[in-house]
């Protein structure tokens, strides 16, 4: 059983698109299973469909718009690095509306339903392969993985929404008496997940450096200090989640592929830029398309 594990990474998940239209239009790779965390439950849906050309046209053309209909940020740019500040009349809007976060994410919600349609839904359901997606539940304190098998259309687009939630400058879900946020939250790469659903392939698209290479910039503000405090968590929880896996593959023999960004793509994966996000996507396939054609020194002899 083949499974495609997708990390979360907010707009960098268009490298995370690039690498795997690589293995399933170059390499022909057909999964039983699609796992995905936040951004990577956006892609899942529309790689198990094979419809890759679409949801690549979806990740190159999203603006930060069709993400916040109530966005917390502004985005500045100093020095060549892109900085964020806070937008005080969004926050302070939104906190006098009694919202819990600092900004909304509706736009999102209505982005996936356009996207993904009740006849792509029922065809994906109706065929042997699995979508899953991650979410975190903050009112029992665990996580949850949702499978389209279970849901109807709507449920599941919402789960697809609430996955990629990231709070506090997305929404907070309240499904079923409990608040809900992004599956990040709990894991960033859901290989244990894969594993135990009965995979023994996996290739895992991780968004981040194999190695660390970054230094963050000083905080400028009390929202990049808070960006740089959840960026600094999920990096923990990725290099854990990381560990947990190759630990579970070892005692199940399964065999993992990572794919990591050879670079660090951005600082503040929460900005949608459309020319960036092209190139990443292009940058993920080169990557993979390299990866795995790479002449070994055995065959040059």
């Amino acid at each position: 059983m083949r499974a495609l594990v997708i990390s979360g990474g907010g707009s960098k998940g268009a490298f995370a698109g690039g690498v795997a239209q690589y293995l399933i239009e170059n390499k022909k790779h057909k999964y039983d299973l699609f796992i995905g965390t936040s951004t990577g439950s956006l892609l899942v849906s529309h790689l198990g469909l094979n419809r890759v050309d679409k949801i690549k046209h979806v990740y190159t053309n999203v603006n930060n718009d069709a993400i916040f209909d109530s966005c917390p940020f502004i985005t500045k740019r100093k020095k060549g690095v892109e900085t964020i500040a806070i937008n005080h009349f969004v926050v302070l809007l939104n906190l006098l509306k009694g919202n819990k976060t600092f900004g909304t994410s509706l736009n999102l919600k209505q982005l996936i339903k356009r996207t993904l349609t009740k006849a792509e839904f029922v065809l994906l359901r109706e065929s042997h392969t699995d979508i899953v997606v991650t979410v975190s539940n903050l009112s029992l304190n665990q996580l949850e993985y949702k499978s389209i098998k279970d849901f109807d259309y709507e449920e599941f687009c919402e789960w697809i929404w609430v996955s990629c939630n990231y709070t506090p400058f997305m929404s907070l879900v309240k499904k079923n008496g409990c608040e809900y946020a992004d599956g990040g939250l709990g894991v960033m790469v859901p290989i244990e997940e894969a594993i135990k659903r009965g995979a023994t392939s996996v290739d895992a698209i991780v968004l981040q450096t194999e190695v660390s290479q970054l230094n963050r910039m000083p905080s400028t503000n009390a929202f990049s200090l808070l960006t740089n405090m959840f960026a600094f968590m999920l990096d923990r929880i990725e290099s854990q989640n990381i560990k947990i896996g190759k630990f579970v593959a070892s005692n199940q023999n399964a065999i993992i592929n990572f794919y990591y960004t050879p670079t660090v793509l951005t600082t503040n994966s929460l900005v949608f830029d459309k020319v960036k996000m092209t190139k990443w996507w292009e940058s993920g396939l080169n990557y993979a398309k390299f990866k795995n054609e790479e002449v070994s020194p055995l065959e040059t002899e």
